[in-house]
């Protein structure tokens, strides 16, 4: 084995040599080198009335922690902080349950007390006409309940379950009116209800108390003793629907007559044909105006006694009834029954009583209404049966279109279709001009005739129902015109659309301010027959 030198090693020790130093800087290096440790996430969990803490060693999101801890949410539960923010040592997450309930409660909405003066009754004697009745109203709430503790309960809907009924009480008018001859007889409406006058003002009765009478058919026979009427009835579309009745004698006490005919949009007596009326029906909608009408015309006899309808004939087939035909065609019957006229829409003319064929005497532009109603002119026959009398639609005043026009003039046609020509300019649609009955003389010829119509104060605001007008009497061509009612344009201007001449030719009647009057058209002295403000619809006979 040879020798080493000494002071220099082999390779294999200095190898060695080199592992012991790298071994011992690595323990140097250790034990130099500071332990950390992951710090503890500590999270309180509030729920279900408990408290918990739980650790965590890393964050997470609150909807995690609320599934690690086996916690289900409601829907509407309240969590706090909300369920997306990450947990944080020291946290505190509440959870509320809360649930929802409703609550509903019925309320009673209080009636309220009508006074209406009523004719008939002694001054100040009261009499219940409707007796009152509290409406209903549902009120449904939303309650929270937050941990088994209510809330305040939040209103979420009110339903009208019923009306109120107004208690309606009759009283009888204060106060005296001075007594006025009523040449023939005089029907009127008041209240809903038929009343009669005939010979004096102080005769004044009803005929009907039920007060459901809806002016649609309104009918006095040529020679006052039969009246024709229609009575509102239940709708199963919510729209129009009535009967019609029979009063056989307006002198009697006798109770009204029904008769076999329905949903009637028109009818009258036909002059010069005993007992025999003229009829047009309708079928009864839900859309306004509550009717589709059918504009036909039935002749029917009656049997005053019964009531029973003899020989029905039809003269006009249902039909569109031309533009906005849907509202009624309306009819009048020639003072000797042997010639029909027809209003429609947009013009006046005559029907054929043998083919039921219209033929057009007056057209012009029909009128549109802003309200869910379409304009008849009213037609009027001179005592000759040769001259209409009525309402033209005339041409705009201004920039405004045709159909909006203000612009209604009364006018008078020949039946043969020779002329019309306008009498009265811009007297407003509301006009219904009426030629009068014949004045005669002491031998009981024929003298004179005149005209009355309605003229509008304003031509721009004749068609609302605030629109005023002044009553009109003038001769027979239009000239002479003078207002009747009222005597000063200080007074307030009739809204009453409807007026009637006397038998005789020397008065008018018509409603003024809710009651019935009567104005004399030589003199000019007017007269009030009624107190109790609900008078509609006057028509005369003798």
């Amino acid at each position: 084995m040879p020798e080493m030198s000494l002071g220099v090693r082999p390779a294999w020790a200095r190898a060695a040599l080199y592992v012991s130093i790298l071994a011992l800087l690595i323990a140097v290096m250790a034990s130099c080198t500071t332990t950390t440790e992951t710090p503890e996430i500590i999270v309180s969990l509030v729920v279900d009335g408990r408290e918990r803490s739980f650790t965590y060693d890393a964050p997470i999101t609150v909807a995690e922690f609320l599934r690690d801890a086996d916690v289900t949410l409601g829907e509407i539960d309240d969590v706090n902080p909300p369920t997306f923010s990450q947990i944080a040592d020291g946290m505190r997450v509440t959870v509320v349950r809360v649930r929802e309930e409703q609550e509903c409660e019925n309320i009673d909405v209080p009636y309220r007390r009508q006074t209406v003066p009523y004719e008939g009754m002694q001054p100040g004697e009261e009499r219940i006409g409707q007796a009152g009745q509290n409406g209903a109203t549902q009120i449904c709430y939303r309650v929270q309940i937050r941990d088994g503790e209510r809330a305040d309960r939040q209103e979420v809907s009110r339903t009208v379950v019923s009306a109120p009924v107004d208690e309606v009480v009759f009283v009888g008018p204060v106060g005296a009116l001075d007594p006025v001859s009523i040449p023939g007889t005089l029907a009127y409406i008041n209240n809903n209800n038929v009343w009669v006058m005939s010979g004096s003002s102080t005769t004044r009765r009803f005929l009907t108390s039920t007060g459901d009478i809806d002016g649609r058919v309104f009918s006095l026979s040529p020679d006052g003793q039969r009246l024709l009427f229609s009575r509102a009835t239940p709708s199963e579309t919510g729209g129009f629907s009535n009967r019609l009745y029979l009063i056989a004698d307006t002198d009697s006490e006798a109770d009204p007559i029904e008769l076999p005919l329905t949903n009637v949009l028109y009818a009258e007596w036909v002059p010069g044909r005993e007992n025999t009326i003229a009829y047009s029906t309708a079928e009864p909608r839900s859309t306004p105006p509550g009717w589709q009408a059918y504009n036909d015309l039935w002749l029917v006899r009656i049997d005053p006694g019964s009531g029973e309808l003899l020989t029905p004939e039809r003269v006009v087939e249902n039909n569109s009834g031309g533009f906005a035909g849907w509202w009624g065609t309306g009819f009048a019957w020639s003072p000797d029954g042997t010639q029909l006229a027809y209003a429609r829409a947009n013009g006046v003319g005559l029907i054929d009583l043998e083919t039921g064929e219209f033929e057009p005497l007056v057209s012009y532009t029909p009128f549109n209404s802003p309200q869910s109603w379409s304009w008849r002119a009213h037609i009027s026959w001179s005592a000759d049966d040769q001259l209409l009398l009525t309402t033209v639609h005339g041409n705009p005043i201004g920039s405004e279109p045709p159909e909006t026009s203000p612009a209604f003039h009364v006018a008078v046609a020949n039946v043969t279709g020779e002329f019309s020509v306008d009498i009265a300019q811009n007297a407003g649609i509301w006009s219904t001009p009426e030629y009068s009955p014949p004045v005669t003389d002491e031998e009981g010829a024929s003298i004179s005739q005149n005209i009355a119509y309605l003229r509008a104060r304003s031509i721009n605001n004749s068609i609302s129902e605030s629109a005023e007008y002044d009553l009109v009497v003038a001769d027979r061509d239009g000239s002479n015109a003078r207002v009747v009612f009222p005597t000063s344009s200080a007074q307030p201007g009739l809204r009453g659309r409807e007026f009637a001449w006397s038998p005789d030719g020397g008065s008018i009647s018509f409603v003024y301010q809710g009651s019935l009057w009567l104005v004399d058209v030589e003199s000019g002295n007017a007269n009030q027959l009624t107190l109790d403000n609900g008078a509609a619809r006057p028509v005369w006979a003798r």
